[in-house]
């Protein structure tokens, strides 16, 4: 890779990706994968370079772990890149990507697994979520939120749950916002969460977000042809960086999964757009809403 390739990758993550260290971790995995195929390794040799095993390169490539200055230096010897403003670049990427997150601070209340999922969603371009038990997180009020919550987590941590929660939309409304087309189960609408007075308000929210432009909201009619995925809920993720594949998300009750191969990410992609025509259209999404708010 050229100096200045590597020089405006580095740039761009100062400049557009403050949420975290996941973006410029994944970055840093994206060069290195392109290092080594340059220099025709396969991720066997690179490993046996580096005296780590195959499952290690093929991690650090995904931009799922953290890589010390020391272990990028190794890795650039074996790859021969010897020019030091690419070496520079790449180490300086590794230091953004072993940088504490924003979210720091709620590191007693969030779980592990949870924190890259967070860094994701902050730095995406588009996100595009399906819902079947509950209103879209980036989509909730505080009082819906809290209610969501209180019933999967102690009471002390759940006002700084919320607090986290509703600081997350701010990318809905940013200079640059992002990009969410999400797809809620009808069942999830027509649950009553938190009291009628919590749900009344949460769908006129709902509505009030339909005139967001940077916002597409459809609802999946309880009639329609279930969508053939087993896992429920989940997200696709789409970075800023054309370089970086899209994540997808399938969250647990107590973890994450994130489904790396090409594969799995075309087979989730071909659900979303399944769902998107099974959906009511977006223009009828306030006359839905308004119903299921009249039926209260």
């Amino acid at each position: 890779m050229s100096t200045a390739a590597v020089g405006q990758a580095d740039s761009d993550v100062q400049q557009d990706w403050e949420s975290g260290p996941t973006v410029p971790r994944m970055v840093l995995g994206a060069q290195l994968r392109r290092l080594r195929e340059a220099d025709g390794r396969s991720r066997e040799d690179a490993g046996a370079a580096v005296r780590r095993p195959v499952e290690w390169i093929s991690t650090l490539e995904l931009g799922r772990t953290r890589l010390r200055p020391r272990e990028v230096a190794d890795l650039c010897a074996a790859y021969g890149v010897t020019d030091r403003a690419a070496r520079a670049t790449l180490l300086g990427l590794a230091l953004q990507a072993n940088a504490p997150g924003p979210w720091s601070g709620f590191q007693d209340v969030i779980p592990p697994w949870f924190e890259p999922y967070l860094e994701l969603e902050q730095s995406a371009s588009v996100i595009r979520t399906y819902e079947t038990q509950a209103v879209s997180e980036l989509l909730q009020t505080g009082d819906y939120a809290r209610a969501a919550l209180g019933g999967r987590h102690p009471k002390r941590d759940v006002d700084r749950l919320v607090r986290l929660r509703l600081r997350r939309q701010d990318i809905l409304y940013r200079t640059r916002p992002v990009r969410l087309w999400a797809v809620i189960d009808e069942a999830a609408l027509r649950r009553v969460c938190g009291g009628r007075s919590v749900a009344f308000a949460q769908l006129e929210h709902l509505i009030d977000v339909c005139g967001m432009a940077n916002v597409t909201l459809q609802v999946l009619p309880l009639d329609a042809e279930p969508p053939g995925v087993g896992g429920g809920s989940f997200a696709l993720l789409r970075p800023p960086e054309d370089e970086l594949p899209d994540v997808v998300c399938v969250q647990r009750l107590n973890g994450a999964l994130y489904p790396a191969e090409p594969a799995a990410v075309a087979c989730y992609w071909h659900v979303m757009n399944r769902l998107v025509v099974r959906a009511a259209p977006a223009r009828e999404t306030p006359s839905i809403l308004g119903r299921i708010l009249h039926d209260l």
